[in-house]
């Protein structure tokens, strides 16, 4: 999985106000904890393999890592402590 397919961008396009992207990506990184617990039930379920398991949870949490610091330099923008 590539890094910039894993973030739901289509979404988020076309939101041009910060707190409104902050507001997406805190969705979006919501959807991608739901996605941890529904690996885990499949995990249960012995769908997945542990080994896919952990691989697939090691990503999702690199996604989260990324929307956690795109959200802190979004606030950061919205209070004027970057410059475009």
């Amino acid at each position: 999985m590539e890094s910039a397919s894993a973030i739901p961008r289509g979404k988020g396009y076309g939101r041009f106000h910060y707190q409104e992207n902050i507001q997406f990506c805190r969705q979006a990184r919501g959807s991608l904890f739901e996605l941890v617990d529904h690996l885990s039930v499949l995990l249960d379920e012995a769908v997945l393999s542990k080994d896919d398991f952990e691989m697939l949870r090691a990503e999702i949490f690199r996604v989260i890592r990324m929307l956690n610091g795109y959200i802190r330099y979004l606030q950061r923008r919205k209070a004027g402590l970057v410059q475009s």
